[in-house]
């Protein structure tokens, strides 16, 4: 596969690094032929420091390694994507992802980060309680949520037969929420959910 990539003329390669739960982008980094060789051999991301002209390995010092599922490269060959599952923060702030700035304003989530966030913040509540919480009424108690995802399920039935989309929308979010819940409460990643489903498609 190497022999497929066009390194430049330092022979480097930008990385652009992927969580494979969220898709949220982590990084940008680069890697020379061995840092590739280093990383297929390893199962865990590898860079070249263009700084320190020395290959690094993702955590080596902050125990934020990143374990590989994929490397995929574009169709014309000089760049490379990593699919990880990030053991910790990618960025050297302490932030999830490095680019958690927007230009032009604060950050917002978007689309496909909204189920993830959930799970980080159901983990949040889990750990720190907060007094009051309905969330951890929820997680505490798994006869509860379990009657909740059935009535949040016939809640978005009836508005799937009689109200608007938006309707529509706003009980299916009531569902994935006390879904995600249930998962938590389990300890069921919803990892495993994506998995499943990769698995029914073949």
């Amino acid at each position: 596969m190497l022999d497929e990539i066009s390194f430049d003329e330092r022979g480097l390669v930008p990385v652009v690094v992927q969580d494979e739960a969220s898709a949220e982008v982590l990084m940008l980094a680069y890697a020379n032929r061995k840092a590739l060789e280093m990383t297929l051999e390893t199962g865990e991301m590898h860079f070249f420091s263009r700084s320190r002209d020395e290959i690094w390995r993702k955590g080596e010092t902050s125990g934020a390694t990143m374990t590989v599922n994929q490397l995929r490269y574009d169709c014309d060959g000089d760049a490379v994507l990593a699919i990880v599952a990030p053991a910790g923060p990618a960025c050297h702030t302490g932030e999830r992802t490095c680019f958690y700035r927007k230009l032009g304003g604060e950050p917002h989530r978007v689309v496909h980060e909204a189920l993830p966030a959930l799970e980080r913040t159901l983990a949040s509540r889990a750990a720190e309680r907060p007094e009051g919480s309905y969330t951890v009424e929820l997680l505490d108690n798994p006869t509860l949520v379990g009657e909740k995802v059935q009535e949040e399920a016939e809640e978005v039935v009836r508005a799937a037969r009689e109200e608007t989309d938006e309707r529509v929308a706003e009980e299916a979010a009531d569902v994935l929420y006390h879904l995600a819940v249930l998962l938590a409460a389990r300890g069921v990643p919803q990892s495993a959910v994506f998995e499943e489903l990769n698995r029914r498609a073949g």
